[in-house]
């Protein structure tokens, strides 16, 4: 089973109420090979909602306690982060995936890069909150740029 971002699914689940449906994807959940989630929502937040950054390193450091994720109005929202993270995993063990496809960029989901915590624009290199929870647990995370056939094929 694949795993992938319920905003890549067509869910408008991402903080400002939109989705970033990858046509892909999409045929993936209707033939059944991939389910959907999403870490926000399954930590608690609602849709929409304040856009978030991890401020002081990436997801791996938001794990080990040396960063954190806080929201546009400065209130740190890393437990329910971490949250969404640990109730994600259980969904993709429960499934027993071994790919996952998340939405580039997110300070749960980016696998490349997230935004760098200035609320600008600005991106750098880093991978977010719950990317770095399914690496460390040795499950493929992806992200949407990478699907190709020969990628699906081997899952």
């Amino acid at each position: 089973m694949i795993i992938v971002s319920a905003c890549l699914a067509g869910q408008k689940v991402r903080y400002n109420g939109t989705d970033c449906l990858h046509n892909c994807i999409m045929e993936l959940i209707e033939k059944g090979r991939a389910i959907s989630v999403c870490p926000e929502i399954l930590g608690g937040f609602q849709t929409p909602r304040e856009p978030a950054e991890i401020i002081g390193g990436d997801g791996y450091d938001v794990h080990d306690g040396n960063a954190i994720v806080v929201d546009k109005k400065r209130n740190d929202v890393t437990q329910a982060y971490l949250e969404g993270a640990y109730k994600a995993l259980q969904i993709a063990q429960d499934w027993n995936a071994k790919l996952i496809v998340l939405k580039e960029n997110s300070p749960s989901c980016g696998s490349g890069f997230i935004y760098a915590g200035s609320f600008n624009g600005v991106k750098k290199e880093g991978v977010g909150v719950t990317t770095a929870l399914f690496r460390r647990k040795g499950i493929e995370v992806i992200s949407e740029h990478y699907i190709t056939t020969d990628v699906l094929a081997r899952f």
